[in-house]
């Protein structure tokens, strides 16, 4: 999948630039990956085990910690997996947190990612599959999709580098096959629940604006995302405005004595 720059409604979103948060989770994730592919098939890989979401360790055992941990944690049998996740972090992460700032950034993703895991503790425990390992950063990756597509609803995505669909029934077609993969889930190697998790998390937190609001502030999330948005767009316009005032020869302090 790939996205345009174009975006019909609010403008194109601010891919290009690395940020810092997703350049940190870019590199975690490929540093334990290259660890893992290493140490298999050696006395090491069991240090790696612990680290994977088990329903039965954190409910029998208390690591919750794997709550955290196995979202760092890819398949080292192929590359596949941890190539499309980084592809989706990178996409659907940078312009987030190019409008949101790093805090905000990383409290959505983790946010998405822990409740993913539960949502797969859950479910297991109700499945008697308590034994069942789960891995892998697709829960967040989700819950980024779903923001992606609320917040630059127009935004072009190339699904398949071919077919161009805008970001809100992009999003729209990839819950409805998570939802119902869900539903005929016979056990194989995909986890739809973390998937389906993610999204569903996601979407408490920006149903709520947790993490947006000012302190005694009731603004609802929709009007918190256009305000973070426009913000970041008068920056933008604010710096090209300066630019121009440059190539005209002219400052923006003789621009403002002349309007006032």
């Amino acid at each position: 999948m790939a996205y345009s720059v174009r975006d019909r409604s609010i403008g194109p979103p601010p891919m290009f630039r690395m940020t810092t948060g997703v350049k940190w989770l870019l590199i975690s994730n490929v540093v334990v990956f290259v660890a893992y592919f290493f140490a298999l098939n050696t006395a090491a890989e069991q240090l790696f085990l612990p680290f994977g979401l088990v329903p039965r360790s954190v409910l029998g055992h208390l690591e919750v910690w794997q709550l955290f941990t196995y979202l760092f944690i890819h398949s080292p049998y192929g590359f596949g997996h941890v190539l499309m996740n980084m592809l989706m972090l990178w996409m659907f992460g940078t312009p987030l947190e190019g409008v949101w700032g790093t805090r905000r950034f990383l409290q959505y993703y983790f946010f998405c990612g822990v409740g993913a895991g539960v949502c797969v503790v859950v479910l297991n425990l109700f499945a008697g599959s308590l034994n069942s390992r789960t891995i892998g950063a697709s829960g967040a990756i989700y819950g980024l999709m779903l923001a992606f597509g609320i917040l630059f609803p127009r935004a072009i995505i190339y699904f398949m580098m071919l077919f161009p669909i805008e970001a809100r029934w992009f999003v729209l077609i990839m819950g409805a096959i998570v939802f119902l993969s869900t539903l005929r889930d016979s056990g194989g190697g995909v986890s739809h629940i973390a998937h389906l998790g993610g999204m569903l998390f996601g979407f408490i937190w920006l149903k709520m604006g947790l993490g947006y609001r000012p302190t005694g502030s009731r603004t609802n999330l929709w009007q918190n995302l256009r305000d973070s948005y426009h913000d970041w767009r008068l920056k933008r316009a604010r710096r090209k405005f300066q630019v121009y005032l440059k190539k005209q020869g002219t400052s923006s302090r003789d621009w403002e004595d002349r309007v006032q």
